[in-house]
C-alpha cells in the first residue's frame, strides 16, 4: 500500500462510517483505524474487534461499514468479518492464509504455556500434548476454509444488514461456530493462535477451572508492541497499541531479553520495514502486574 493508497483508505474509511451513520467514541473510532491499517499493511492477518455493542449488532455494523468500503476501494477486497460464538474478528483473507500455512509448516515459532497444571509451565509443539494436537486439529481445519483464492464457499453466511432488503444489501460473515463446536479447543488457546502471540495459552476445555485459578494466581508481564503513526489533524506522531499479550511473571523474568520475544519483535519489525511510511515506529514495552482475577 503506498502513499496514494493509504490517503484512499482513510478518505473511504471516513466517508463508509458517515454513510451507515456508525457514531463510534473517538477510541474507538481511532482503534477500527488502526485495525484496518493493520490488516491492509499486513501487519496483522486477524484482529479480535470490540468497538462497543455485541453481536449480532457488531456483525451487522462491521458487515456494513466493509460492504460500504468495498463499493468504493480495492483497497478493502481482502478483509471479511469473522465469527466463532460470541467472538467478532476482522481479516485478511491472504495474510490469514499465508499464517495458517505456516503454522502448519513450523515456519512460525510457537511457544505454549500449561495452564492444567500449578504452577504453570512453559511447552513446544514437541510435547504433543491432548491439548497441543486440539490445536494442531483446528488448525488444519482452518487450512480447509481459507485458500490464497478465497474461503470455502460452505463457510460463507449470506448476511442483510442495515435496512436494506435489495440483493445488493447482503454481505458475507465467515461463520465457524458450528464447526468449531465440534472441537475440544478452547477459546483462549485458539484465540492466542489466531492473534498471533508468540506465547499461547494451553488447557483443554475439561481444564478451564484449573487454567482460571493457575492464571488468576499469578504475577503476569503484560508485553505490548506500539506503532507510531503521523495523523493530519494532530501534530506529531500518535503512539498507539498494535498489538498485547500477557505472560506468567515467572516464565520470563528476563522480560525483553527473552529470546522468544526478541524473536517476536523482530518478527514484527520485518513486518513493518515493508510500511514505514504508514507507522513512524515500532517498539516493544514490557511492565509487571499482580495477581487478578481472569476469565477464560
Amino acid at each position: 500500500m503506498d502513499a496514494a493508497e493509504l490517503e484512499e483508505l482513510l478518505t473511504v474509511f471516513e466517508k463508509s462510517l458517515s454513510q451507515i451513520k456508525w457514531r463510534l467514541k473517538a477510541s474507538s473510532k481511532s482503534r477500527l483505524q488502526t485495525d484496518i491499517l493493520a490488516l491492509c499493511s499486513r501487519m496483522r492477518p486477524c484482529i479480535m474487534v470490540d468497538y462497543g455493542g455485541k453481536m449480532p449488532e457488531l456483525g451487522d455494523r462491521l458487515c456494513e461499514f466493509l460492504k460500504n468500503c468495498k463499493k468504493e476501494s480495492s483497497i478493502f477486497e481482502l478483509l471479511h468479518v469473522m465469527v466463532i460464538d460470541d467472538m467478532v474478528y476482522l481479516i485478511h483473507i491472504r495474510s490469514l492464509t499465508d499464517f495458517v500455512e505456516s503454522s502448519l509448516s513450523l515456519e512460525t515459532e510457537m511457544l505454549y504455556v500449561d495452564l492444567e497444571n500449578d504452577p504453570p509451565k512453559m511447552m513446544t509443539a514437541a510435547e504433543k500434548s491432548p491439548a497441543i494436537l486440539q490445536l494442531l486439529s483446528a488448525q488444519k481445519f482452518f487450512s480447509s476454509v481459507f485458500h490464497a483464492d478465497g474461503v470455502t464457499i460452505d463457510h460463507l453466511q449470506r448476511h442483510t444488514t442495515g435496512s436494506s432488503h435489495d440483493g445488493n444489501a447482503a454481505s458475507e460473515i465467515i461463520n465457524l461456530s458450528l464447526c468449531l463446536q465440534e472441537s475440544d479447543v478452547t477459546i483462549p488457546t485458539l484465540n492466542g493462535w489466531l492473534l498471533g502471540y508468540p506465547v499461547i495459552y494451553l488447557f483443554g476445555k475439561d481444564h478451564i477451572e484449573d487454567a482460571i485459578y493457575n492464571l488468576s494466581t499469578k504475577s503476569l508481564h503484560v508485553y505490548q508492541i506500539f506503532v507510531t503513526r503521523v495523523k493530519a489533524s494532530s501534530k506529531g506522531q500518535c503512539k498507539e497499541e498494535l498489538t498485547s499479550f500477557t505472560v506468567p511473571y515467572d516464565l520470563s523474568l528476563e522480560g525483553y531479553n527473552e529470546a522468544w520475544a526478541k524473536s517476536f519483535l523482530a518478527h514484527m519489525q520485518r513486518r513493518w520495514e515493508n510500511c514505514k511510511h504508514i507507522w513512524g515506529s515500532l517498539n516493544m514495552e514490557v511492565h509487571g502486574c499482580y495477581p487478578q482475577a481472569i476469565a477464560l
